[in-house]
């Protein structure tokens, strides 16, 4: 398994014994104190865009009654969950996981939910997915789940999501851009008009560079120092050059006016349980929730795995340590995000960042979630690393992540093309979650093809199904409403 750190590690800056080291286990697991750190600085600010993105997304959507939510509050509402929520599954996982509004679960919040009914009840439906997944986890439905999906198949979903985070990582520094008034041709096209242009995407390039000779060279922090500087570069030629605000993208890395703001908590608490309802019928709210479940919790099992496979924390059978607590967790920030009015919570990707800085404990969580509390007062200087300097770490992390794809057997079939599905489909549909369906889907059929049809697990039978319906939501719900 490749790893950013590969030499024996140092004696840990906390003693071999002391509480801290033998709470998080931080020696047992070959790691140090310094190394916990680095990990929990480098997934926070590979993370930090979700403080203006997620305010974004949901400010900018209305509900039916044609209502926005505020901008302010918005940032305040997604940094104290993450805060929260990410210490919670330090303390309480022991994993390297930082957990914060989900991408692609608000955008189903904000433009499919948000638009038939209040904001507050809105929220509410994410209150009640999140209680929905506790008691999943609570009758250990998710963890059986989870433990029953064949070694080869979590493989391929860490490289998936190599190559998924990748494609974010070019996509968000403007490297690649969709071609617009194009549909008919090829979807991506390198930089903004075919070839690279503009000081924004020098600065990722050269930040790119910069992060893997760091690594190549193995200097510990190579992540994290390739963050910051770059967003120092990135800050002076803001200085120097004639430079348009929005070429940077939704963070521009200019020195703050302010560096501590007063965080405005009016979201919280701002959620109906039930008031859904009475706006929308009830088969209408049983399928909202239902895409809403299915995402978040093949999100969460794609990243859990992911990152535990990349740590090296998975056991000889494959399977996650204290994947029960972890999946509890993670089911309770997705309540928690909607009773705070920041969308469902849930378990970070860029995690994976934090890990290839040497991160294997649940400290890192804590020093992440920490730093999240911070931003509820520090936003100016939080949100001022642009995209460009923190998306290198998405390019190595994907590098890092890709390379258990030689465990793979591609000359079985039965593995290969389930494998390669779900390797594919995650970047090129931009989902963890279709591509862990289409990878179960081609498995059962596959082995059912073969006559292989015992040898899958019951409950992958029935996940595959699920997973048939989901691909299948919109011309169900034509035929039931």
């Amino acid at each position: 398994m490749a790893r950013q750190v590969t030499d024996k590690a140092p004696a840990p800056t906390a003693p071999s014994g002391s509480p801290l080291d033998r709470f998080f286990r931080i020696s047992e697991r070959g790691s140090t104190l310094g190394r916990e750190v680095r990990g929990g600085f480098a997934t926070f600010f590979t993370m930090a865009y979700i403080l203006v993105l997620n305010p974004i997304i949901l400010g900018k959507a209305e509900d039916k009654f044609q209502n926005h939510l505020d901008g302010a509050q918005l940032v305040t509402a997604t940094a104290l969950v993450a805060c929260v929520m990410t210490i919670l599954m330090g303390v309480g996982g022991n994993l390297p996981l930082a957990l914060a509004a989900g991408l692609g679960l608000n955008a189903v919040v904000a433009y499919q939910i948000a638009p038939q009914m209040s904001w507050p009840d809105a929220m509410g439906l994410v209150v009640l997915e999140g209680l929905i997944i506790c008691v999943l986890v609570g009758t250990g439905l998710r963890e059986a789940v989870m433990n029953a999906i064949p070694q080869p198949l979590k493989q391929a979903i860490s490289v998936g999501i190599g190559l998924f985070i990748a494609f974010i990582g070019f996509i968000d520094a403007g490297f690649a851009t969709r071609i617009p008034g194009m549909e008919g041709s090829v979807p991506v096209q390198l930089g903004a008009t075919g070839r690279l242009t503009g000081w924004p995407v020098l600065v990722f390039c050269l930040g790119v560079l910069l992060t893997i000779a760091l690594m190549v060279r193995k200097v510990k922090g190579a992540i994290l120092i390739s963050i910051v500087a770059s967003t120092v570069v990135a800050v002076i030629i803001n200085e120097i050059a004639d430079i348009k605000p929005k070429a940077w993208g939704l963070t521009v890395p200019a020195l703050p006016d302010k560096v501590v703001d007063t965080p405005d908590f009016g979201l919280i608490g701002s959620f109906s349980l039930f008031g859904a309802f009475e706006q929308v019928g009830v088969v209408t709210i049983v399928l909202l929730i239902f895409t809403l479940i299915l995402s978040d919790f093949f999100d969460t099992m794609g990243t859990v795995v992911g990152v535990s496979n990349e740590a090296g924390l998975l056991d000889k059978d494959g399977n996650v340590p204290n994947l029960g607590r972890v999946l509890l967790i993670d089911g309770v920030a997705a309540a928690a995000g909607g009773a705070a009015s920041a969308s469902s919570n849930t378990s970070y990707i860029e995690s994976a960042a934090g890990v290839g800085e040497g991160a294997r404990t649940g400290f890192a969580s804590v020093v992440t979630g920490a730093l999240f509390g911070l931003a509820l007062f520090l936003t100016p200087l939080a949100t001022m690393v642009p995209a460009q300097a923190a998306t290198p770490a998405l390019i190595a992390v994907g590098f890092l992540l890709m390379s258990q794809v030689r465990h793979i057997e591609w000359e079985r079939y039965d593995i290969a093309i389930p494998a390669f599905l779900t390797i594919v489909v995650m970047p090129f549909t931009y989902s963890i979650t279709n591509g862990i369906g289409a990878g179960f889907i081609a498995y059962v059929l596959i082995k059912a093809v073969l006559g292989k049809a015992r040898e899958v697990h019951w409950l992958l039978w029935g996940t595959a199904a699920l997973f048939v319906l989901y691909f299948g939501i919109d011309p169900i719900e034509q035929l039931l409403t």
